[in-house]
């Protein structure tokens, strides 16, 4: 399973960037997908997951300004963030759950780098 994404850059205080990652791989079993942020010498930390048939779990930081939603038929998940700020600048690393043979593995994709400048 390979997962890409893309979407992140710079971008002023107040604005906003729309996220995407997409899954590909075979007969593809995608239980969750989700996003998390990274900044160097930190923890990496949760955004939001979307899991198939559930509500969206959002960080308490990120609630109300982030909008996470699947494509399901593309194995997609975007992240529409809106009102960003300085301190979240950071690498943004999707990550999917995938089921195979019934046994459940993490993957991530690369990251993709968000600037917020003040």
């Amino acid at each position: 399973v390979q997962l890409q994404a893309s979407g992140g850059g710079l971008v002023q205080t107040g604005g906003s960037l729309r996220l995407s990652c997409a899954a590909s791989g075979s007969a593809l079993n995608i239980y969750i997908m989700g996003w998390y942020r990274q900044v160097p010498g930190k923890q990496r930390e949760l955004v939001a997951t979307a899991a198939k048939g559930r509500s969206p779990n959002y960080a308490d930081s990120v609630r109300g300004r982030f909008t996470i939603s699947r494509d399901n038929a593309r194995n997609t998940v975007y992240l529409q963030m809106t009102s960003l700020k300085p301190e979240e600048t950071a690498v943004y690393y999707c990550n999917a759950l995938v089921f195979t043979d019934g046994a459940p593995k993490s993957y991530w994709g690369q990251g993709t780098e968000v600037t917020v400048s003040s």
